[in-house]
Order: C-alpha cells, then sequence, then structure tokens
C-alpha cells in the first residue's frame, strides 16, 4: 500500500469498527443463530511478560557472534587448517554452548541435542556438495509437563551455514548476518525467554546446517521427526527475518513480515498423491492444508499481542497513525520465486510448516562478496550480508510473534480429531462431529469457525462448549468451515478442516 493512502484507509476502517457493533444490535437473532465475530484471543499474562523479555541487545549479540565466525559454509565442516574459531564448526560448537548456557539458567531445563550425519559428495554438473561432508543440525529440546500432552510438539528453526557468491569458497568472509544468521537469533532467543516457563506440551528450538546446499540439514532433522514418531504439530522457519535496512531502498516495511505456507501439498507425499489432490479438488479445499491453518493461527496469535487493545478491526491502530503495528501477513504460497527454505523439507514429511521472511529482500546482501563496486549510475554500491543492515529491534519484533505462537500453540489443546461433516441430508444446514485431542485437558471446548469461500482468514465463530457435534443453519456449500479447540484460559489449536463422514 502505498503510504499517501493508508490515512484514508484506516480512517475508513475506523468507521467500519464503529459500524460493526451497530450492525450486530440490529441484527441479534443472526448474530445467534448464525455465530459473531471473532475476537482475539485474550493474552496470557505468562506470554506477555515473556515477551516484553525479549530485546534486540541479545538478538544482536548472537548475530554478530555468528557473523565473527568468518565463513560458515558447510563445506568447511571438511577444513583442517581454518583459522581458530572460524567455520561452520566453531559456529555450531558455539552454538550448543548457547543451548547448554540457557538449559543451566532454568535448572537444564533443556535437552540440547546434536542431529550430526555425513551428506554423501556427487559429480553431478548441478552437485553443490562435491565430497562427502559432514553436517550438525543443532537443537534443545523444552519438555512438555504434562504427560497427556508431552508428545505433542511445535519446533522454531533458522539455518546457521552462509555462503557468498561462490558456494565452494570456505574461505573469504560470508557473514550471512541476514540469512540467516537472523533466523537462529531468532530461535535462540526464543529459548532464552520459553525456557523460563512450563507447558503441557514440548517445544524444539533449532538451527540447521546445509540450507544453502540444498536443504540437507532440515531434510535430514525432518526425516529423524518421522521415524521417530514426532507428534509435530507446527514447524516455523524464520529464514531472512533481518529487516533489511539499506538506506534509500524502497519498499521495505518493517512493520510486516510474510508467512508463507503451503496449500496443496507436494506429490511428493502421501497427502498429495492422485487421490488426495482429487479430493482437495472436489472439496475446494485447496486453501485449508495444515500449513495454512498454521499460518492463519498465527495471524491469530499477531492480533492477541500485538494489535491495539479494544480495536478489532484488522490492520488498525488506537491512533489512527499511519505507522502500523508490527504483523504477520499471509503470503498463499510455499515459498518465494526460485528459491526454497527449510519449512519444505518439514512440509514433505507431512508436517505443518511456514516460512516467515522479511517483508522485501534486498539482493545485494545475499550469497554476495563482501565488496564495493559503481553501478550504472556511478554510485558506489555495498555488497554482502553484513552486520550493519539488520534492524535488530524488527528482529525481536519477528521473535516475539514466534515465541507468542509456539508458547500459545504449546499452551493449547491439541486440535479435534476425525472433524467431519454430515452430508448425507440435501438442505441447507451444517452438521458437524469431532472427538476430542488426545489428552484434552479437563475444561477443553470448541468453537466452530468459518469464512465465506473467497475470503482468506477465518471471520465467524460459533462457540460448541464441550459438546463434540453442532448443527448451524449456515448452508455447507455457501462457506468454508473449521474447528479448533479453546482451553479454559483461551489457548487456541490449529483449525482443523471437515472432511465428508463416511457413509453408513
Amino acid at each position: 500500500m502505498h503510504s499517501s493512502t493508508r490515512p484514508i484507509v484506516i480512517a475508513l476502517l475506523a468507521l467500519s469498527a464503529l459500524w460493526a457493533p451497530l450492525a450486530a444490535q440490529q441484527t441479534p437473532a443472526l448474530q445467534r443463530s448464525s455465530g459473531s465475530p471473532i475476537p482475539p484471543a485474550p493474552p496470557d499474562p505468562r506470554i506477555a511478560a515473556a515477551l516484553k523479555d525479549i530485546s534486540a541487545a541479545p538478538i544482536r549479540a548472537t548475530i554478530a557472534k555468528l557473523v565473527g565466525f568468518n565463513n560458515r559454509s558447510t563445506l568447511s565442516s571438511m577444513e583442517t587448517d581454518l583459522p581458530p574459531g572460524t567455520g561452520i564448526t566453531a559456529a555450531a560448537d558455539w552454538i550448543a554452548s548457547e543451548f547448554e548456557r540457557i538449559s543451566a539458567a532454568c535448572g537444564n531445563c533443556l535437552e540440547v541435542k546434536r542431529d550430526e550425519f555425513i551428506q554423501p559428495g556427487s559429480d553431478a554438473a548441478n552437485s553443490r556438495v562435491r565430497k562427502d561432508t559432514k553436517l550438525v543440525n543443532v537443537y534443545a529440546v523444552l519438555p512438555g509437563t504434562d504427560p497427556a500432552q508431552s508428545a505433542r510438539r511445535v519446533l522454531v528453526t533458522g539455518h546457521y551455514d552462509s555462503r557468498n557468491s561462490d558456494n565452494f569458497n570456505t574461505r573469504d568472509p560470508a557473514p550471512g548476518a541476514n540469512d540467516d544468521a537472523s533466523g537462529v537469533a531468532v530461535s535462540i532467543e526464543c529459548a532464552r525467554v520459553l525456557s523460563k516457563l512450563k507447558f503441557p506440551a514440548t517445544i524444539v528450538f533449532v538451527a540447521v546446517a546445509g540450507e544453502e546446499q540444498g536443504l540437507y540439514g532440515s531434510r535430514h532433522l525432518a526425516k529423524l521427526a518421522r521415524s521417530e514418531a514426532w507428534q509435530l504439530e507446527a514447524v516455523l522457519n524464520n529464514d531472512i527475518v533481518g529487516g533489511d535496512t539499506t538506506p534509500g531502498e524502497p519498499g521495505q516495511d518493517n512493520s510486516a513480515v510474510r508467512v508463507f505456507s503451503e496449500g496443496v501439498p507436494s506429490p511428493e507425499t502421501p497427502a498429495g498423491s492422485p487421490d488426495a489432490i482429487a479430493r482437495i479438488h472436489n472439496l475446494g479445499s485447496d486453501s485449508d492444508s495444515p500449513s495454512r491453518e498454521l499460518a492463519r493461527a498465527i495471524e491469530d496469535v499477531g492480533q492477541t499481542y500485538f494489535r491495539a487493545p479494544g480495536i478489532h478491526t484488522k490492520h488498525l491502530t488506537a491512533t489512527l497513525s499511519t505507522r502500523e503495528p508490527f504483523h504477520p501477513v499471509m503470503i498463499f504460497r510455499a515459498d518465494r520465486y526460485l528459491r526454497g527454505g527449510d519449512h519444505t523439507s518439514f512440509n514433505l514429511e507431512g508436517f505443518p510448516a511456514v516460512r516467515l521472511t522479511e517483508w522485501r529482500e534486498n539482493f545485494d546482501h545475499q550469497h554476495q562478496n563482501v565488496r564495493v563496486e559503481k553501478n550504472s549510475q556511478g554510485k558506489d554500491i555495498q555488497y554482502g550480508d553484513l552486520l550493519q543492515y539488520v534492524d535488530f529491534d524488527y528482529v525481536a519484533n519477528v521473535a516475539r510473534l514466534n515465541a507468542a505462537t509456539l508458547a500459545t500453540l504449546a499452551s493449547a489443546p491439541g486440535a479435534p480429531h476425525n472433524v467431519h461433516i454430515l452430508t448425507a441430508a440435501l438442505d441447507n444446514n451444517t452438521e458437524l462431529t469431532w472427538e476430542p485431542p488426545a489428552g484434552a485437558p479437563a475444561g477443553t471446548t470448541y468453537e466452530v469457525v468459518w469464512r465465506a469461500t473467497e475470503l482468506p482468514d477465518w471471520t465467524t465463530f460459533v462457540s460448541a462448549g464441550p459438546a463434540t457435534s453442532i448443527k448451524l443453519p449456515v448452508s455447507k456449500d455457501n462457506v468454508i468451515f473449521g474447528v479448533r479447540s479453546v482451553d479454559p484460559a483461551g489457548h487456541r489449536s490449529l483449525a482443523v478442516y471437515p472432511t465428508p463422514a463416511p457413509r453408513k
């Protein structure tokens, strides 16, 4: 949106916000029978306090430390004569030590682990790993405290490897400040603040290697998660979340972070099989994959912890200023053009996963040798992914959004199981049934949410209380439904898209 149009749009939204309650008063019967507008979930005081504990200073220190390893190329793990304290192996050791330090501060509450393996080399022309290479993923597990729910996991990750213009250059500077020391800083900062709290479900804080060579680290970890039967309900991949601050570059919006999510699953997965794709086509559920529902949950969390209190209209501040509060923006694509990210590795194993990325990337500061060159206008251009172009306050906001999402989902009950829509009757009603999630705590209730078929996000809800079925006077043909679990404190699970109930 152009800056000159924002005051007008914001004013119109303000009028809309004032009109909405009046409209609700004029149609109370309709509101009762067909649902109500969805309010933000109530903030959890523990989560809100944790978000306040996040600051730019430790994030800056983490990114600066990672930059200080000079070149974090995954391929440098096989070098034997690098200067001390440089290269990816030194970086991996430091990340592990940071997780250990955080764990010591919380009474050894974290289980710090290494996922180490050898990536085979290849002589293929397009190979970016030419010889057998050691890779190490470093991660820390904060076990859930509820035996009935601790098997459930949510995960945050960033990749700690870097590169310059030459994939095989392991010695010249490859600072990787934004790509992706910023994402690793988010993971470490989330571990720092959330390790001070207890959650029913388990949280995993990760830094992976091998992203620049082909997502090798995350692929290995995602396969490990599948082989060990992790109940992985959400993966937040932070890659290039530094909020590039290059002077004079137009279009950057450091109040927004993009959230990419796949719609139709990859054909490489069972969920993307021809039969599954046919069902998606028939149901019109191409925008309701588990990853897309995760993106909506992040948007929901943003409404609770980043929007002005008392104002429920999206993208509106209490003061009607032209500066929006920090917020996620759902991008209904699996990733950017010509690029890839570690969330894809988890998607391929059938896990809900999304990618968070700054609003506008600067490609002069990605995969570039550090140098100054004149452009066609004779202006000096600084190339290289340098610390000076990172907005540490922006990264802190991204960390807050991640921490709030992880904490909310780890506090909420699991998503309902076997969510079905009854389609046997030819009528204009909607009947839904579902089963409680495993280990649902006492007091769990359920919300049915829906939206018009052309809208991106849920707009309307009704509480079903503790019941596991509901009949609504809303045509199942006209809207898209979801069902989610809610605990007594108001933490919401991911919504689940209903499929037609099996015919008896």
